[in-house]
């Protein structure tokens, strides 16, 4: 209940209530200068009783609602289902007549739109919205629809040529379903802006129903630009999950049981007529149906039925919407796929062919090869080997399976490839791009096998690592061991015992086990070494280390979640991407000089500085500066903006900066001038996709690009294999748009786990469900929270249904009672009608509860609820932050420090030389003083600080 409702006289403010109730209901939704009037006469009557008796005005007009809501503090305008909910919650027969009046008023509102009026002006034909958008006149992008507030607000994000004419430099705001005219999110509009001062600003509120309330003198966002959509250019229809109405819903919608409103199981598409006879049969079940049309004069457009994917809840049911929403393909590869497939089996095991022997560089006796995976990783498409070379320098090589071997060009195996395009991972399973003969067996690079392999090979000087040559080629390799994580990193930091989990070595005598886990450790050393230095030129450039939140789901045996663990930072996984990184690199360079109007790169754009606003306003409240005019003055900016007590600090602000980034895009160079090249996150002027050709076809391009780049000298005419400039574009598109929905689905398996794994827990009893959780960003009615344990975002609500707020009793506990909120820039304040007020600021420390909100229609979502404003501290919180606090920082600073040794001794070792030539002739020989003393001053300015890094 609002602030102050209790304290009301009954009598008098009934009568007002009766009074302004007949106004609000003809004259806000007839004639809106009427509401306005009531609205002011409201106005009048609180500030003439000096603000010491609320104003409720009732009203069945939304936008009367969200606008005059939150304008005046103490004048309150709510529906009357809202008024009688806190003011009548006993007398059910009110309700019930109230909810058969709305239902009853909706349907004949509903029959008129119909039947008789237009819902939607008509789209303009394509020839005029292709000329409106030559002529600047129309602006075209995709509607993207905001799911926390879709009947809301939609975004326009800036699409084609012709908007680079513009002067916008913002996604477009479409405010309210109308402004969409039956577009769908996805869909590829036409836009045309409205009067600049009819732009609206974006919504701080948490969810739809929530309106603004601004504390005094705050003013909303900013505005920005507005408009609506008035044709459709590309649409987006294709299959969407949903879910039948209830039996009372059924009931409700009309006499027609045949047309069945279904609700779809993403928030952001709106809800589907069809026509069926099965919905009471289909109740309890995910379905998938598809949009058919959308006529102007209907609400809703219209679809039909396609298949049942099964009951609600049901694992494998839901990860099935899943799929479909995301539109992956998961049948089996087809016999004729499969007859393509090379054989290797016990009795027919496979063995590399002599002749393919004769054309590959064979490193199976001369390389140390071994790979370095996740846990229970099957599709090992990489390897690594370095050794020392008879002249003291060293060679690093990058190893990658050889797919295009097995797959030639346009073969069937590369057509369903290329429509697959990814590997999608889920929590629990993937959906393979090739088929598992060739991505968990011959294709890859398992330990103790011989295989097929493309590598790139660097010769290192022996003391800068700097690269002296570089060559490419097909190899034939046998990798001597497949590492995880874990235990790569126990041998880099001395912990021998970890090498009983290293299964190659078991069925060695002690001697030669000895020997060989020696020759190991000093390869992963010498890897991590070379990769440090790597790392820091790329720093040296402006190199941004930014934060995602990854989450690994651990399952037991039958497949039960045991639990969720974040992905906890090892320097390991930054030796292993950085050599991946190094190779991708070379290889954009080859086939690029190569084939500069058809090589497929990766370009990083850099970001609108519009998207930093947040990540600025957080980092000011903690007293932090960030630069975001580059991406090195980013990453220094965001290395100095470090709390020494709260590692958890620079981790939020680094994923706020991950957030703001744009996304990196697959392109034909052929379509694009090469200043786009550039990839603004790992500041190099060239990059592409070579070290993953099992799991995405951007890879398998780019190896035959590689191949006809270096194998020139062949009488294989390799270049028939490659596309043009325009169907490589074509190509990229599609793949970028698979790649989105790849990381889409893995983040709604994710999410589902998440959920699963907390459903069967009671909140208020188990104590993994009580955790620590820091405030990362304020709204209007409540924070958004990050849990370091679990690795989950989510918002906590200051203000609940009933319209209490939060409020924090002596102990930290919080209990519920009536009052109001006000928001702030870097705070919100929590008020009660008693006086008692909280303070709730950017990156607090506070207990929260952790239980699921269910939903028949939608997904499954974690609910935050805060229990006391104060941190919660357990044994596995502090394990967490004392992990977080091994930044990667701190190695690049214990990298220079060993650079800046390992240079002194190697200027003190040449000053003793020429000390002993000095006692011997006299005189020096090679470097003189002069040089000398210049490279200790360019010594002298080396950065020690770890500010050039991210």
């Amino acid at each position: 209940m609002p602030w102050g409702w209790e304290n009301c006289g009954i009598g008098s403010h009934n009568a007002l209530l009766q009074q302004s109730n007949f106004g609000a209901f003809l004259g806000m939704n007839e004639v809106d200068l009427v509401g306005r009037s009531i609205y002011n006469a409201a106005v009048w009557y609180y500030n003439h009783c000096l603000g010491q008796l609320p104003v409720v005005m009732v009203t069945e007009d939304e936008d009367a609602i969200r606008e005059y809501g939150g304008e005046t503090e103490g004048v309150f305008v709510i529906s009357f289902k809202n008024y009688l909910d806190n003011f009548w919650p006993d007398l059910k027969a009110v309700h019930e007549l109230c909810d058969s009046i709305l239902q009853s008023r909706r349907e004949r509102e509903s029959e008129s739109q119909e039947n008789n009026g237009k819902e939607y002006p008509e789209h303009l034909p394509l020839e005029v919205l292709e000329a409106g958008i030559k002529s600047g006149r129309y602006i075209q992008g995709v509607l993207n629809v905001n799911k926390h507030r879709a009947q809301m607000e939609a975004f326009v994000r800036l699409q084609g040529a012709s908007n680079k004419e513009t002067d916008l430099q913002s996604d477009i705001l479409i405010h309210g379903t109308k402004a969409r005219n039956r577009a769908i999110h996805g869909d590829v509009v036409a836009v045309e802006l409205l009067p600049q001062h009819e732009w609206k600003g974006r919504a701080a509120a948490l969810c739809e129903n929530d309106t603004e309330e601004k504390a005094p003198g705050e003013t909303s966002s900013e505005p920005m630009p507005t408009g609506r959509v008035v044709g459709i250019i590309q649409k987006n229809w294709r299959d969407y999950v949903v879910t039948f109405p209830s039996k009372e819903e059924s009931q409700s919608q009309g006499k027609n049981a045949q047309k069945i409103l279904v609700t779809p199981w993403d928030y952001r598409i709106p809800k589907i007529r069809i026509n069926t006879q099965q919905a009471e049969a289909l109740q309890n079940c995910r379905v998938v149906v598809r949009i058919d049309s959308w006529e102007s004069t209907s609400v809703y457009p219209n679809g039909h039925f396609v298949r049942v994917l099964g009951r609600i809840g049901d694992l494998e049911v839901e990860t099935a919407a899943i799929v479909v929403e995301n539109s992956i393909s998961v049948a089996p590869f087809s016999e004729a796929q499969m007859c393509e497939m090379p054989f290797n089996t016990s009795n027919n095991p496979w063995k590399v062919n002599p002749e393919e022997e004769l054309k590959r560089i064979d490193l199976r006796d001369t390389h140390l090869v071994f790979s370095i995976d996740p846990k229970g990783c099957e599709d090992v498409d990489d390897a690594l080997s370095i050794r020392a070379l008879a002249n003291g320098n060293l060679e690093l090589g990058v190893h990658i399976a050889d797919v295009t071997h097995f797959v030639p060009r346009n073969s069937y195996t590369d057509i369903e490839a290329r429509a697959r395009a990814v590997t999608y991972y889920f929590a629990d399973r993937r959906y393979d791009m090739l088929p598992s003969i060739l991505s968990a067996d011959l294709c890859s690079l398992l330990s103790r096998v011989d295989r097929y392999a493309v590598s790139v090979m660097w010769e290192l000087d022996k003391n800068s690592y700097e690269i002296l040559r570089v060559w490419y080629n097909r190899t034939i390799i046998r990798s001597s061991y497949k590492l995880v994580y874990e235990v790569a990193q126990g041998l880099l930091d001395g912990d021998l015992s970890v090498a009983a989990d290293i299964l190659e070595l078991k069925e060695l005598d002690e001697r030669t086990r000895q020997q060989k886990l020696e020759e190991l450790i000093w390869a992963i050393g010498k890897l991590t070494d070379v990769a440090r230095h790597v790392r820091a030129k790329r720093d040296s450039c402006g190199a941004l280390e930014l934060e995602g939140v990854e989450v690994r789901v651990q399952l037991d045996d039958k497949k039960n979640i045991h639990d969720l663990i974040p992905k906890q930072p090892l320097e390991v996984h930054e030796t292993v991407a950085e050599c991946m990184i190094l190779a991708n690199h070379w290889v954009a360079k080859i086939i690029w000089e190569n084939f500069p109007h058809h090589a497929l790169l990766r370009q990083h754009p850099p970001p609108r500085q519009e998207f930093f606003s947040e990540l600025l306003e957080c980092a000011s409240a903690k007293g932090f500066s960030i630069d975001t005019r580059s991406n090195k003055a980013l990453a220094e900016s965001l290395d100095k903006a470090d709390d020494p007590l709260d590692p958890i600090v620079n981790k939020l602000l680094r994923s706020m900066a991950t957030q703001a980034m744009s996304n990196a895009l697959y392109f034909s160079t052929g379509s694009h001038p090469e200043e786009e090249f550039h990839h603004y996150g790992l500041a190099l002027d060239k990059y592409t996709h070579f070290t993953s050709p099992i799991r995405r076809y951007a890879d398998v391009v780019v190896h035959r690009l590689l191949m006809a780049a270096t194998l020139k000298d062949t009488k294989i005419d390799v270049t028939r294999n490659l596309f043009s400039n325009k169907d490589l574009e074509e190509l990229c598109k599609h793949i970028n748009t698979r790649n989105r929905a790849a990381q889409q689905a893995q983040k709604q398996s994710t999410e589902l786990f998440q959920c699963m794994y907390f459903k069967d827990k009671v909140p208020e009893t188990d104590e993994r469900c009580i955790v620590d959780g820091v405030i990362y960003s304020i709204r209007t009615n409540g924070v958004l929270v990050f849990v370091p344990r679990y690795g989950i975002k989510g918002a906590a609500y200051l203000k609940n249904k009933e319209g209490l707020v939060i409020s924090c009793q002596s102990d930290g506990s919080c209990v519920w009672k009536p009052g109001s909120l006000h928001h702030c820039q870097n705070r919100i304040i929590s008020t009660t009608v008693d006086g008692e007020s909280v303070t709730l600021t950017l990156f607090d420390h506070i207990t929260v509860k952790i239980s699921v909100q269910t939903s028949r229609c939608h997904p499954d979502t974690i609910k935050l609820e805060i229990i006391r404003n104060t941190p919660y501290r357990s044994a596995a919180t502090e394990l967490y932050q004392k992990n977080s606090h091994i930044m990667k920082t701190d190695l690049i600073k214990e990298v220079t420090r060993s650079a800046e040794e390992a240079q002194l001794v190697q200027e003190k070792n040449r000053v003793e030389v020429i000390r002993e030539e000095y006692e011997e002739y006299c005189q020096t020989k090679g470097v003189n003083l002069y040089q000398l003393l210049e490279e200790i001053r360019e010594l002298a300015l080396l950065d020690v600080s770890g500010g050039n890094r991210t």
